[in-house]
C-alpha cells in the first residue's frame, strides 16, 4: 500500500518541493529507534486559530499528562488542579512524572515558545544532558515545537528528536484544500463533499450562490481551523433571497471574524445533512518502521449548527460502514506516511444514505494532531490493555459546577470513580483545570454496553453531582 501511495503522491510532493522543505528538519526527525530516551509531552495549541474562544482552553495543556510514562515529562504554564496528581496515581495508577513549569508568554497558548525561555529551557537542557537526549512529542508538528527541539539539541549537544511530522508535512495534512486533493487523487471526488477553493471575496460569493442553488445548506470554511471554529453555515433559502451585495456582506463579515488576511484560500462547501459524523483514529509510524495502524472507528458527538466537537464514543454503526471507514482511512493515511507524516492522526467523515444499505461516506477533514477522541482512547488503551469496553467521552459542562473543586467531584461520585486496583467504578476524569472557573471537565464513562455508557454520562452523572 505504501509503494502505491508513494507513486500517487509524487506529483504533489514535487509541486510543494517537499524534499527541499523538509530538509532543515531532517536531523530532528524521530525514527522510532530510541525507546529509552525520555519524552517531553507538550500540548501547544497556538498554531490553531480561534481556540481562545473555548472556555478554559489554557488549561488543556495538562491533557499531555495522560500520555507521560515513568521517566517522561510534560509542560504547562498553569499548575495542576489541586488533587489531580494524587488522583492520577491512586485511582488511575499512572506513574509519577515531572511537570515542566513554564512562564506564560504572548500569545498565552504558545507553550513551546514559553519552554524556549527561562527555567523551563534550562531544565530541558539539563534533562537532555543527563541522559540519552530527549524526544519531544507535541500536540501537533507546528514550527515552534521544532524550534524548541533545535535549541535543546544545540545547547545540550545530545540527540533530540521530534515525534511528529515536520511542519511542511503537518500543514499539508491539516490544510483542508490539500487534504481534499489527496483524497481525490486516491479515492475519487465521490469521497468528498462538493466544494470550491476561492482566493477572494467575489470568487467566494459566486461559489456560495452556486452551491446554494443545489443544496439546502452551504458553508464557508477556513483551511486550518479546528473544532468548527473556522466555519460559518448558511441556509440556502436565505442566500437565494439575498442580493449579491447582501451575500457579499455575509462573506466579508465571515472573513473579518476569522481574521483572513488574503494569504490563503477559503472553502465554499455544501453542508450536507447527516445524522452520523464518524471518525477514524490512526497511528502513522516512520516509513521504515512498518505500516499505518488503525486504532479505532468512532462516532463524534457534535453540538450546534456548526457541528462543534464535544466528545465521542466507539462506533455503533453497521460493520459494512466501519469496514469502509477503515479501508479508506488506511489508504489515505498511507499517502500521508509516504509524504513523511509521523505520529497521531485522525480523519472526519459524514455518512449519508442508509447505513444498513446503500450508504455514502465522505471525508470532511484531517486532524493531523492529538485531539479530543485520541486522548481518552489512548488513556483507556494504557489502563485497560486487555481491550476497551464500551464508553462515552465528552466535555462535561454545567454552570452549577463553577467554583467546585475537583476533590468535591470525586467525593460526590464516590465508589463510581474508576479504580485501577479493583477495576471497579465507571467514571474517569481528565482535563480538570477549567472546572473551578468554567464548570467544565472531561469525563469518560464506561459501561458493559454502549447504551449503558451513554446513560451513565448523560443521565446518571448529572444526578450524582446534583445538577
Amino acid at each position: 500500500m505504501l509503494d502505491e501511495a508513494r507513486m500517487a503522491m509524487m506529483p504533489l510532493a514535487e509541486r510543494h518541493r517537499l524534499a527541499e522543505q523538509v530538509e532543515p528538519f531532517r536531523e530532528l526527525l524521530w525514527r522510532g529507534d530510541d525507546a529509552e530516551t525520555p519524552m517531553l509531552h507538550i500540548d501547544d495549541f497556538s498554531a490553531i486559530p480561534f481556540l481562545v474562544d473555548i472556555s478554559g482552553v489554557e488549561e488543556y495543556q495538562h491533557r499531555a499528562r495522560l500520555r507521560a510514562r515513568k521517566g517522561d515529562f510534560y509542560a504547562a504554564v498553569t499548575p495542576p488542579t489541586p488533587g489531580y496528581e494524587k488522583y492520577c496515581g491512586r485511582m488511575l495508577g499512572l506513574e509519577p512524572v515531572e511537570m515542566i513549569s513554564a512562564t506564560q508568554v504572548d500569545p498565552p497558548l504558545a507553550l513551546s515558545k514559553a519552554c524556549c525561555e527561562g527555567k523551563a529551557r534550562a531544565r530541558l537542557i539539563e534533562i537532555a544532558k543527563s541522559g540519552k537526549g530527549l524526544t519531544i512529542q507535541p500536540f501537533m508538528g507546528a514550527e515552534k515545537a521544532w524550534e524548541l527541539a533545535a535549541i535543546v539539541a544545540s545547547e545540550s549537544e545530545k540527540n533530540v528528536t521530534v515525534l511528529a511530522p515536520p511542519p511542511p508535512v503537518t500543514w499539508l495534512a491539516n490544510d483542508k484544500a490539500t487534504f481534499s486533493e489527496i483524497v481525490a487523487q486516491l479515492l475519487g471526488t465521490d469521497w468528498l463533499v462538493e466544494g470550491h477553493l476561492a482566493a477572494g471575496v467575489d470568487e467566494l460569493v459566486s461559489a456560495l450562490v452556486a452551491l446554494a442553488g443545489r443544496y439546502d445548506r452551504v458553508a464557508l470554511k477556513r483551511l486550518r481551523c479546528a473544532s468548527a471554529m473556522g466555519n460559518s453555515v448558511f441556509e440556502s433559502v436565505v442566500i437565494r433571497k439575498q442580493s449579491i451585495k447582501e451575500v457579499t456582506a455575509e462573506v466579508a463579515s465571515f472573513l473579518e471574524r476569522t481574521e483572513w488576511r488574503g494569504d490563503e484560500g477559503v472553502f465554499a462547501v455544501a453542508w450536507e445533512k447527516s445524522e452520523h459524523s464518524p471518525s477514524t483514529q490512526l497511528w502513522i509510524p516512520p516509513q521504515q518502521r512498518g505500516p499505518v495502524r488503525l486504532d479505532g472507528v468512532y462516532e463524534q458527538l457534535l453540538a450546534g449548527r456548526r457541528g462543534v466537537f464535544v466528545g465521542s464514543r466507539p462506533s455503533t454503526l453497521p460493520q459494512a460502514v466501519n469496514d469502509s471507514l477503515a479501508e479508506s482511512s488506511l489508504r489515505v493515511a498511507s499517502a500521508l506516511q509516504a509524504l513523511g507524516y509521523i505520529g497521531r492522526c485522525s480523519f472526519d467523515f459524514i455518512l449519508g444514505g442508509d447505513p444498513e444499505g446503500d450508504f455514502q461516506l465522505k471525508f470532511t477533514e484531517c486532524n493531523g494532531r492529538w485531539g479530543g477522541t485520541s486522548t481518552p482512547m489512548a488513556l483507556l488503551d494504557r489502563l485497560l490493555p486487555q481491550g476497551r469496553p464500551p464508553y462515552r467521552a465528552r466535555d462535561f459542562v454545567y454552570p452549577g459546577l463553577v467554583g467546585a473543586a475537583f476533590t468535591d467531584v470525586l467525593d460526590l461520585v464516590g465508589e463510581e470513580v474508576w479504580n485501577h486496583q479493583s477495576r471497579k467504578g465507571r467514571y474517569l476524569f481528565y482535563n480538570t483545570g477549567p472546572l473551578r472557573a468554567s464548570g467544565k471537565l472531561d469525563v469518560i464513562a464506561l459501561g458493559t454496553t454502549q447504551s449503558e455508557a451513554d446513560d451513565a454520562l448523560e443521565e446518571k452523572l448529572p444526578k450524582m453531582l446534583g445538577l
